[in-house]
């Protein structure tokens, strides 16, 4: 079988080079077909995989370790905030705080850049653009967004294309291991839209893509808005993909900190990827009880990023309400509400049902992973029936029964959502604090 008659790749525009490569592959494919056994070393076949061998060979990267992103940038929010808002701020933070790790952070969103917080962000770094672009906007003193378009920028807006966003974070998440460069990229998106996107993340992640995936907002908690938007999967979702650990705060100062620990994942051999799950929903930051003494805080936040933390403890508890997410003002109403008729209630605040799981699976010898957490958490001399509950489907959290082998009752979102207020969508769902109540009655009689 003769060669084809070619010419170097460097010398043909960019049609003739694809012209070329599949004339390449098609004799190759043909070559290879009509040979049984090894191609023979004196043929001319033989010679052009050397050939293109040597030409495709290129130079280990040179790898840049990336910078060490802080554990605690030290702020104790108060007030009343979202856990949304407390992205952009952390993202803020960052540029202060560890500029060097700002530097290499690249937000991703299709058109949510504004409603989902990544306005000052986006007004500090900018907006990527292959070249300077012309702000229409820039003498309106009124205007909050600033839509400055440079080479320098790093947030990049795709306009509604969920599918192209995680296709690009998983491309921007493996520059450390092609390139040697890492970057930590953060997309940005509906909660609901994960879904549309699930099978393009899910890729670049298996690919090496290591990327932080934020859904917000979430749940039936943005009812005011109608039912379209409501997600009821995702955390089932997160919990069950590989390569990646989800969290979903309660507090502003959790999503600080598991969004720190999402991006010191990043980048890196032993890396991964995250996915951050956060509401819209105004919580009132001291009902965190966020320690004031140093080494307190410092176990608080090892325990929000290893999974759960307790946040009520009783004396003598008879029940064990563990939520998560943007329900546990209404988790903490039961308690109060119990406390008063003689059913004292530990309250457990959950963040990763993810990290939860696997401590789960290590106890019972099926992985590897640290189940410490477990042991500080769900203490087997504090065993009490267990009343789960979060604004997403309930088999999530179900499986913690098996912690302790106690009497369960799993509340969440199994219905298409509704509109309305966050009370009145709340008490249809089954998730307000009555709801938290009677299921807690009902388990201890």
């Amino acid at each position: 079988m003769s060669s084809p008659v070619t010419t170097p790749l460097g010398a043909q525009d960019d049609f003739g080079v694809l012209r070329e490569v599949e004339g390449r592959v098609l004799w190759l494919s043909s070559a290879i077909t009509h040979h049984a056994n090894r191609v023979p070393e004196d043929s001319a076949v033989h010679e052009l995989c050397r050939q293109t061998a040597r030409r495709l060979r290129r130079s280990e990267p040179v790898r840049h370790a990336p910078a060490a992103v802080p554990v605690d940038i030290g702020r104790t929010p108060t007030g009343t905030a979202t856990t949304q808002a407390a992205l952009g701020r952390v993202l803020l933070d960052l540029t202060r705080a560890a500029p060097e790790v700002a530097a290499r952070v690249v937000t991703v969103s299709p058109d949510v850049s504004s409603s989902t917080n990544l306005g000052g962000w986006v007004n500090k770094v900018g907006v990527w653009a292959s070249t300077d672009r012309l702000d229409w906007f820039a003498d309106d003193a009124e205007t909050i967004l600033h839509w400055r378009e440079r080479p320098s920028g790093q947030h990049i807006e795709l306009g509604i294309a969920e599918t192209n966003l995680v296709g690009l974070i998983g491309e921007l998440g493996a520059c450390w291991s092609r390139w040697g460069q890492p970057l930590l990229p953060i997309g940005v998106l509906y909660d609901p839209f994960v879904e549309r996107a699930l099978e393009p993340w899910s890729f670049g992640i298996y690919a090496g893509g290591q990327s932080l995936l934020v859904g917000t907002p979430s749940g039936v908690s943005l009812a005011p808005e109608g039912g379209a938007h409501q997600s009821i999967k995702t955390p089932s979702i997160g919990l069950e993909q590989p390569g990646c650990v989800t969290y979903e705060p309660a507090f502003a100062l959790d999503a600080e900190w598991t969004l720190l620990a999402g991006l010191a994942r990043l980048g890196r051999p032993d890396g991964g990827s995250a996915y951050v799950r956060l509401s819209t929903r105004p919580v009132d930051q001291t009902l965190a009880a966020v320690p004031g003494d140093p080494a307190a805080r410092e176990r608080r936040r090892r325990q929000v990023v290893a999974g759960a933390y307790p946040l009520v403890r009783t004396d003598a508890a008879k029940v064990t309400i563990a939520v998560m997410g943007a329900v546990v003002p209404e988790a903490l109403a039961a308690a109060d509400r119990l406390a008063q008729v003689g059913v004292p209630a530990d309250v457990v605040c959950v963040t990763s049902p993810d990290l939860l799981y696997r401590a789960v699976r290590a106890r019972q010898g099926h992985e590897q992973a640290e189940s410490w957490v477990l042991d500080q958490v769900f203490p087997a001399n504090r065993a009490t029936p267990l009343v789960t509950v979060l604004d997403g489907h309930p088999h999530t959290l179900a499986f913690l029964a098996t912690v302790n082998r106690v009497p369960v009752s799993s509340l969440g979102v199994t219905r298409f959502g509704q509109s309305g207020s966050i009370e009145d969508v709340y008490r249809h769902h089954g998730l307000d604090a009555d709801s938290i109540v009677r299921a807690a009655l009902d388990l201890t009689g």
